[in-house]
Order: C-alpha cells, then structure tokens, then sequence
C-alpha cells in the first residue's frame, strides 16, 4: 500500500474517533435513561397493587406517566443522536473508500446528532425536574422531617450529606 494512502487512511480514522468517542457518551446517557424508566416502572406497580380496584388512580400515578413518557422521548432521541453518530462515521468512511465528498451529509448527520442529544437532555431535565417537584408533593411529612433535622443541627447518619 502506499504511504500516502496509509495517511489517507489514518486520517480518516481520526476523524471517525470522536464521534466514536460521542456514542460511547451517548450510550451511558441512554444506560441513565433505561435506568429512570426502570424506577418509574417499578414505583407504578408499587402503586398500582395497593390501589382500590374501583377507586379513583391517585395523583402520583399521574405524575410517574407524565415522567415516564418524558424519559420514553429521552431514551427516543438519544438513540436517534447515537444513529446519527454511527451515520456520521459510516459516510466519513464511505466517503474515503468510494472518493466521493459527503462532506455536507456528515455535517448535517452531525449537527442533526447534536440536536437530537440537546433534546433527550432536555426532556431529562424537564423529567428530573417533574420527579423532584413530586417528592415535596407526594411526601411532605418526610421533607418537614429531614429540614427540621438539618435546621437542629442532627446530621442524621450520613453525616449531613
């Protein structure tokens, strides 16, 4: 093979690198998305099993809907930011091996990828938000509890963390 092929072909390694390194990213954000789901679902069949079969479904059921259909479009465009990646590398490659020019395809899988990602945080957000604004509705005796602690200066058993 000749030597500036071999650079040819470096070079194209190194720019399919950092998108590979992006995916590894968004593969452990997909991991925490999975895992929010996981609880979501599990504190709904908490729920569901002490609920009166012809009673009214309490607030918090709707509240761990409403949760889990914003993780549901986390875990959705996270994985479409993670297909765009493998897209970006796949034409980075193709594009070498066929000496065709996708620069502007890979652009946009990118900033397409970029978007996708800035999304699934972003329904993340709203998610953890929603989860946190429950806890002070769902379990106000419990909060009343732990700040008049940290107000009377007993740390509780994990040192005040």
């Amino acid at each position: 093979m000749e030597e500036s092929h071999v650079h040819d072909i470096a070079r194209v390694i190194q720019l399919a690198l950092a998108p590979a390194f992006l995916l590894t990213g968004v593969a452990s954000l997909l991991n925490v998305f999975a895992n929010r789901l996981a609880r979501i679902v599990d504190r709904t069949r908490a729920l569901e099993v002490r609920l009166d079969p012809g009673g009214d479904d309490p607030d918090e059921l709707e509240i761990l809907r409403r949760r889990g259909e914003l993780v549901r479009w986390a875990i959705t465009m996270g994985t479409g930011a993670a297909l765009f990646v493998t897209l970006v590398i796949g034409f980075a490659f193709l594009g070498f091996l066929l000496k065709v020019n996708f620069a502007m395809g890979v652009a946009g899988l990118f900033v397409a990828a970029m978007a996708a990602l800035t999304f699934a945080l972003g329904l993340f957000l709203r998610e953890v938000t929603l989860a946190v604004g429950s806890l002070e509705a769902f379990l106000p005796s419990a909060i009343r509890r732990a700040r008049r602690r940290r107000d009377s200066g007993d740390e509780g058993p994990l040192g005040g963390a």
